[in-house]
């Protein structure tokens, strides 16, 4: 959730229903928290995203340690129509109770400040109370969160965290004293807490689960989540800190190393929609784990053939058309003479370089609203343009004639996102619907039709919204997949920091 790599992704993160959570100590001396959940509605949605700028401020192996060791703590999670999972915190002394996300894809904590005045959002939440906490420490240095379809400011405090049964103390946090826009006025949860590296920490504040790890309350640098995709269950899912439930996964995990420190990401391989390869991956993409994304975002090329596949229907993009209908005949001939695909786009003059846009234009043309127009018509016709090379790469593969061909690439284009991101599947559909495949570390990843679409509201008005959404993230750091919520849900997670490797095996 937040601000992430390249452009908006508006990815479909659903709002959280709040209720009572109970706490309990099992047998097995773990912390467990009361899970409730309820079906989403229409009205009841929250999109996070991704600044154009491609910097994240803030938008799951059996280890060694015994998960039945005072030294591993589990945060129960509610779960909101398998879109969006979070838990209960507190700050404070006496504490004083808040519901975040727990954000694999930030850094920072924060919640709403009793200093709110000025935004009606602050007013639906709980607010930290800085005068009724006798661990308080005055910090005042100002932050900013800027997340791509909301933002928070406010100032950096001190005091104690207790999450789940395990208290951090003298943990830096940010009282938000402004929520403008409608995202956390219609939001369920009051803050968030993020679990990626201090590399990203606004302020370079020191992360919530470094300090437990260097406050000796776990042993092991490591935590792992489980998501409840079952949406009929009352359980939500867990969250422990300090190593892995193993009631919650089958089999062993497949660990690959985090690549860049930061993000939880690493190298993916191959995408497959009905065992058949995309291509687009063949020379190895990155990915994240990000347990803050509701949904499974990729590169637009990818996922406009992934939506076709299942017959989501996106908006019609006319730029798509135009370079069909315009250079596609130019494009196909260069591909059958051998030309080096990566340079076909700057050879018919729409991409300002081979290989890809200008990234230094389109980060000019964030900075300085006056080259926004002409850059952003520029760069959508060059981002088309690599995609329709991509599209008919794949064809030509298979000896399809040019007919057929041009056919195929209308029907992409039928099917690009809408501008919001989500596409809609029909329900009655699941059965006929491919299955979805990610190679990471050499072992495939696959994801059902049931496991890959979101039901939103109830009979007889439900609708699906395919679990696919677009997000383009350019070389050298593209591209880039976040592997949200979605996928997080069909494969238990593991985030061991000690060792940097990220684990997946399927939930149990």
């Amino acid at each position: 959730m937040g601000t992430r790599y390249g452009a908006s992704l508006a990815a479909l993160c659903l709002l959280l229903f709040l209720s009572p959570l109970v706490f309990s100590v099992s047998n097995d001396g773990l912390v467990r928290v009361g899970i409730k959940k309820r079906k989403l509605d229409q009205t009841n949605q929250v999109f996070g995203g991704i600044d154009s700028n491609g910097v994240h401020s803030a938008r799951k192996y059996r280890l060694g340690g015994n998960v039945g060791d005072s030294d591993t703590d589990i945060i129960a999670l509610k779960n909101y129509l398998d879109a969006q999972y979070f838990g209960e915190i507190s700050i404070g002394s006496p504490p004083q109770k808040f519901t975040v996300i727990f954000d694999t894809g930030s850094s920072n904590l924060w919640v709403p400040s009793a200093k709110c005045h000025f935004s009606l959002a602050c007013y639906l939440h709980p607010k930290y109370k800085s005068s009724h906490s006798s661990t308080y420490k005055k910090n005042g240095t100002s932050a900013a969160i800027h997340y791509g379809t909301g933002s928070i400011s406010g100032y950096f405090s001190n005091d104690n965290v207790k999450v789940g049964d395990l208290v951090v103390k003298d943990q830096d946090f940010i009282e938000a004293t402004r929520e403008p826009g409608i995202t956390f006025l219609a939001a369920k949860f009051d803050g968030i807490l993020g679990l990626g590296f201090q590399e990203i920490s606004v302020g370079k504040a020191v992360p919530v689960w470094y300090n437990m790890v260097n406050q000796g309350l776990v042993k092991q640098s490591v935590f792992s989540f489980w998501f409840n995709r079952n949406a009929e269950e009352e359980e939500g899912g867990e969250l422990v800190f300090g190593g892995v439930d193993p009631k919650h996964f089958k089999g062993e995990h497949t660990y690959v190393p985090v690549t860049h420190k930061g993000y939880w990401q690493f190298d993916m391989g191959d995408v497959l929609v009905g065992g058949e390869t995309t291509g687009f991956c063949s020379g190895g993409c990155s990915a994240i784990a990000d347990s803050g994304t509701s949904l499974l975002a990729g590169p637009t090329t990818i996922i406009t053939q992934i939506n076709h596949a299942i017959g989501a229907s996106g908006v019609v993009s006319q730029e798509c058309k135009s370079v069909v209908s315009e250079y596609g005949k130019t494009i196909l001939d260069l591909l059958e003479s051998k030309a080096a695909p990566q340079q076909i786009c700057s050879q018919i003059n729409l991409c300002s370089r081979d290989g890809g846009r200008d990234v230094s234009m389109i980060i000019e043309s964030v900075v300085d609203k006056h080259n926004e127009a002409s850059n952003g018509v520029h760069d959508e016709m060059c981002r088309v343009c690599e995609m329709a090379v991509v599209w008919m790469q794949n064809q030509l593969r298979r000896n399809e004639t040019a007919d057929r061909i041009f056919d195929y690439m209308n029907k992409l284009c039928d099917r690009l996102p809408s501008p919001m991101g989500e596409s809609a599947v029909n329900c009655n559909s699941l059965a006929s619907m491919p299955n979805v495949s990610f190679t990471v570390g050499n072992k495939t990843f696959e994801l059902t039709p049931q496991q890959y679409v979101l039901k939103v509201g109830e009979a007889p008005v439900t609708q699906c919204i395919s679990g696919f959404t677009a997000l383009d993230v350019p070389p050298p750091r593209g591209p880039l997949w976040i592997l949200g919520d979605v996928f997080m849900g069909r494969y238990h997670t593991v985030f061991d920091s000690e060792k940097m490797r990220v684990g997946f095996a399927e939930a149990a």
